[in-house]
């Protein structure tokens, strides 16, 4: 099952570079956007949803939530199934070290690589190690309801990557624990465009928009890596004049405000 993933999945990234897509450049002179386009963007990832809480893949209501981030440390972890070949751990290991270093310098927030008493769990496995995952999700979420672990037991194919971030139990939107999934049968650039998304969205800005560019929450695969665009909105996110649990009226004054802090700073 894992070599077909890994020639399917080949054939998938040789695809996209032939189209131009996956780019690593992080946008430039072609990819202009204003403070309100940032401001817009912003608020359609951080306050919708992708997909219905707890529910799957199915689709959300489209209606907004409220601000979500994490108040405490993030401690990420990586961990490998049984069928990831040391190269690919390697790799693995050094471009998380290198992408938690950047996001924790963007969102002046503690986000840190801990081994120990991780909260934030990327686990990097192949559909031979579907026992493994399984087992590893049933410890890290011993409660989780049904359609999510079905979700990691039986993802589509079309699904390259996802993350699952579960807040306290009062529902205020501080995100206490996150699940990862990173498929080990991805080449190297389509698996490091899985880290540096799906961690990203585990932080907070859960949702995709058509209109973000350039940024990696967009579902058009034009970016394969955290683009400028993207780092303004994780700044934007994590500002103390933003409050977790804050509805998208009361926020959108000062989202405003930073979109334009942020714009005025690059240009």
């Amino acid at each position: 099952m894992s070599q077909n993933l890994r020639n399917y999945y080949a054939h998938v990234q040789t695809d996209l570079l032939a189209r131009g897509l996956m780019r690593t450049d992080g946008g430039g002179p072609d990819t202009p956007f204003t403070p309100d386009m940032l401001a817009r963007n912003f608020e359609r990832i951080a306050f919708y949803d992708e997909y219905a809480l707890n529910r799957g893949l199915s689709a959300s209501n489209g209606r907004a939530s409220h601000l979500r981030r994490w108040s405490g440390p993030v401690r990420v972890n990586m961990e490998f199934g049984p069928s990831v070949t040391d190269p690919i751990r390697n790799t693995d290991r050094q471009t998380l070290a290198a992408y938690v270093a950047r996001l924790a310098e963007v969102t002046g927030h503690a986000i840190s690589i801990k081994s120990n008493r991780a909260n934030f769990h990327i686990l990097v496995m192949g559909a031979d190690d579907h026992a493994e995952l399984g087992a590893r999700v049933n410890q890290i979420i011993p409660g989780a309801s049904i359609e999510t672990l079905n979700l990691f037991h039986n993802v589509p194919k079309t699904i390259h990557c996802l993350v699952v971030a579960f807040a306290s139990e009062d529902r205020s939107g501080n995100y206490e624990t996150a699940i990862a999934l990173i498929r080990g049968e991805h080449p190297d650039l389509l698996r490091k465009s899985c880290i540096h998304e799906e961690i990203a969205q585990g932080l907070g800005l859960a949702n995709d928009s058509p209109e973000a560019r350039p940024s990696i929450f967009n579902d058009d695969d034009e970016f394969a890596l955290l683009t400028i665009h993207d780092e303004m909105l994780l700044t934007m996110l994590y500002d103390p004049r933003l409050a977790i649990g804050m509805s998208v009226e009361q926020a959108r004054p000062v989202i405003k405000e930073l979109a334009r802090e942020q714009t005025d700073r690059f240009y």
